[in-house]
């Protein structure tokens, strides 16, 4: 049995059309198909549009006037949620990850490039190790370590070891809400462990290296 090229999915905000060819021709004969045999369940519903990511904007426009003209449905003007958009984002990183960089190659994609997604709480004896930015959702336990060629930011509190920039590169940061590392480094650089007395800044911090030495601040977007 073929696979589907379009599929009607269903969330909590409506239906919306999910294509995955980029052949057009194929894509407006299922749609046809699927249309003609579902029109009155379709007429009740809130269609908030189409994703397709093998298709252009031209091409999707294109599908969303048949839908409008030959079907008279409406597509809401909301759209399409962001999450959705947000998963395939997700996909792209995801394909990414197959081809990590050449061991002799300085990772130069600091502040955009290939990036690799941990959910959840690194804990004592877990390794991380990627040949781009890092992203952990979680906190970083002691014990645990990551290491990057490029960024490592933690949505949580960094307690284990950080080391970005592995391969050389000054330009790397260490980012977190929570910055408490029992060793943190950036390329060749070792931060300084805290003093006793250190303030706490109630605000996400980031570790960048300055005149040769790593030194950790308060993250201030406007500054």
């Amino acid at each position: 049995m073929k696979d589907d090229v379009i599929t009607f999915k269903g969330v909590k905000e409506g239906i919306f059309i999910d294509i995955k060819s980029g052949n057009l021709h194929l894509v407006k004969e299922e749609l046809d198909e699927k249309l003609k045999d579902s029109i009155v369940f379709f007429q009740g519903a809130k269609l908030l549009g189409v994703r397709g990511r093998n298709l252009s904007h031209m091409e999707i426009n294109e599908i969303k006037s048949i839908i409008k003209d030959k079907y008279n449905l409406s597509i809401s003007e909301e759209g399409l949620p962001e999450y959705l958009n947000e998963e395939d984002i997700l996909d792209d990183l995801k394909e990414s990850f197959n081809n990590p960089l050449a061991d002799n190659d300085i990772f130069q994609g600091i502040e955009e490039g290939m990036t690799k997604f941990i959910n959840g709480t690194l804990r004592s004896g877990q390794v991380v190790e990627y040949s781009g930015n890092i992203v952990i959702v979680g906190d970083v336990n002691p014990g645990a370590l990551i290491k990057a060629k490029g960024n490592i930011v933690v949505l949580g509190t960094l307690r284990g070891v950080a080391h970005a920039g592995i391969d050389g590169n000054l330009e790397a940061i260490v980012a977190a809400y929570n910055l408490q590392p029992t060793q943190l480094r950036i390329a060749d650089k070792i931060a300084r462990p805290p003093d006793e007395n250190i303030i706490s800044y109630k605000l996400p911090e980031v570790a960048k290296v300055h005149g040769g030495e790593v030194m950790i601040e308060p993250y201030l977007p406007k500054k």
